[in-house]
């Protein structure tokens, strides 16, 4: 599969595939009414402007369309947003998304990368070789509830 930088022409495409494996594969991590809360349909304008400043990676499916994405988030040294529609998990999609941007951020200098992983997505990110550092709660006050994260981290 071909992998990519996104464009702000990609933003609804990659908000698509954010909302679709959120729903997906944190239904067992966080109740019903906390991912309604955080996969809106409508995509703030703030996404097409993160996609325009950071390297937004896109692996494209067998149909050349954007099937999975993540960034290099190069304010905080952060991994960030990377997703998999649901019908392509398995393929080895987002461990394209996280070397591409392993790769991204050695070329840039940085010594370390860090992220904030939803329980299900915790033991991916271990395989990659992140280590967990502490656990936090961020307040949502659309879901009236917390959503639980493990903060990680990896030198480079």
């Amino acid at each position: 599969m071909n992998i990519r930088l996104a464009t702000p022409a990609d933003a609804e495409a990659c908000w698509n595939i954010r909302n679709q494996a959120i729903r997906h594969g944190c239904k067992r991590s966080y109740d019903a009414v906390v991912i309604d809360a955080w996969t809106p349909e409508a995509m703030p304008e703030s996404y097409r402007a993160v996609i325009a400043a950071n390297p937004f990676f896109i692996v494209e499916g067998p149909d050349a369309r954007p099937a999975a994405t993540g960034y290099l988030d190069l304010a905080s040294a952060s991994v960030e947003a990377v997703f998999t529609l649901p019908e392509y998990a398995g393929r080895g999609f987002s461990s394209q998304i996280i070397n591409a941007i392993k790769e991204e951020a050695r070329k840039r200098g940085f010594k370390a990368l860090t992220l904030a992983s939803t329980p299900n997505a915790q033991s991916f990110y271990e395989k990659h070789g992140f280590i967990p550092i502490r656990e936090s709660l961020y307040p949502s006050a659309l879901a009236r509830s917390d959503l639980r994260c493990m903060h990680m981290a990896i030198r480079l």
